[in-house]
């Protein structure tokens, strides 16, 4: 047969588009009904991404620049009395003429009314605050200034709000203050630098206490909750099946309630975010070491149990050489797990860099957080490297 004889080769079927399939249409139409309600359900709102963007700016400006190093500093300080009520007279406090002192004009004021506050004697070419506090020694600012090469300043403020308390009261006395700081000397740790660190270093081994008892726990509740193990009997199947039970429970309580409730328990502290951290991890590890023991090679089972070894024996010398290198891989990467979840236990009075990063942004304190937020990267980053090459060799 020559070549032009050759049948013409048989043309592929060609399948139905999926527009046209009735299947897919209905498919397509459910999609979008749950997409849309999710859409509603979840209040997203993609313009609050753009709106949004002044509340979060400061923290991300502060991010790039944590307070990890600071300078001593020198601080100089004057107050003067001022009062709200003309019956009242404003309150003096003692100087000398050599150190920093302010007047105030006038000293009687009003609520919104400008006064005029000059100083002497403070540190030349150095800029500073003005505060105004109240009769509890709550402090606002209410100015700034910059001094002159003869360390004096002039400058004018608007008296604010203050709560007066009961009428009659002393509330009317007020203060003003002028407040210099200036930093000398080389650079050091930051006292937040020195807490963050303190704090980290309470975080790894809240984590490594916690890892330990979990391990100690998990270790003979997970012989009892492998299948091939127990459920040979009655007994045994009901064991396996109360302890299943106890890990599934436990894992599906999130680690922040149980430190929630451990604090109630013991108080504030990393021993109440170790205990938590311990509770969960049982679950965690308990079921992650009986799932490879049920995966284990039954050839030595069946070998050892020919000889008429027991029970235990059987355990010793059958299923844990086999289980000795996961276990050991599970156990270093449940550690750096826990270092991650410490930060957020921490949030709820369980100890740890967490408490301190918690404080330092209801406080607004932006810089000292981007401190405690790199601290928490550079462990965390650590600890999965570390983690990493331990697996590596053990398995």
């Amino acid at each position: 047969m020559t070549q032009d004889a050759l049948p013409a080769p048989r043309a592929l079927p060609q399948g139905r588009a999926w527009y046209r399939s009735g299947r897919s249409l209905l498919l397509v139409a459910a999609l979008a009904i749950i997409y849309a309600y999710g859409w509603r359900v979840t209040k997203i709102d993609l313009p609050a991404l753009l709106t949004g963007t002044r509340f979060v700016k400061p923290f991300v400006v502060d991010l790039v620049r944590p307070d990890i190093l600071a300078r001593a500093t020198q601080i100089q300080e004057a107050r003067i009395g001022v009062t709200l009520d003309r019956a009242l007279a404003p309150e003096d406090f003692p100087v000398s003429s050599s150190s920093p002192q302010i007047e105030v004009s006038p000293r009687v004021a009003a609520t919104g009314g400008r006064i005029t506050v000059t100083g002497h004697n403070f540190r030349p070419r150095t800029s500073g605050v003005v505060l105004w506090s109240n009769q509890i020694g709550n402090t606002m600012q209410v100015g700034t200034f910059v001094t002159d090469g003869q360390g004096t300043f002039t400058t004018t403020v608007t008296v604010p709000e203050i709560f007066l308390g009961p009428a009659g009261g002393t509330g009317a006395r007020q203060q003003v203050l002028a407040h210099v700081e200036w930093a000398t000397g080389p650079l050091r740790p930051s006292k937040t630098a020195l807490i963050v660190g303190e704090k980290i270093v309470e975080t790894v081994f809240l984590a490594l206490m916690g890892t330990t008892l979990a391990v100690l726990l998990a270790v003979p509740l997970s012989f009892l909750g492998a299948r091939n193990l127990m459920a040979r009997n009655p007994v045994g199947t009901s064991i396996y099946v109360l302890t299943r039970t106890f890990f599934n429970i436990m894992r599906s309580v999130e680690p922040l309630i149980l430190a929630i409730v451990f604090t109630v328990w013991v108080g504030l502290g990393p021993f109440a975010g170790t205990l938590a951290l311990a509770l969960h991890s049982v679950a965690a590890l308990g079921k992650l070491y009986s799932e490879q023991i049920e995966s284990i090679d039954p050839g030595p089972i069946e070998a050892i149990t020919a000889t008429g070894a027991h029970a235990l024996q059987v355990v010793r010398y059958a299923v844990v050489p086999q289980i000795i290198p996961p276990f050991i891989a599970f156990t270093i990467y449940r550690w750096d797990t826990n270092v991650r979840m410490s930060t957020i236990i921490g949030f709820v009075g369980g100890g740890g860099v967490g408490f301190v990063l918690q404080q330092y942004i209801n406080l607004l304190q932006y810089r000292q957080a981007a401190t405690a937020v790199w601290a928490i990267t550079f462990v965390v980053a650590a600890m999965d490297y570390f983690s990493a090459k331990v697996r590596e060799r053990v398995i």
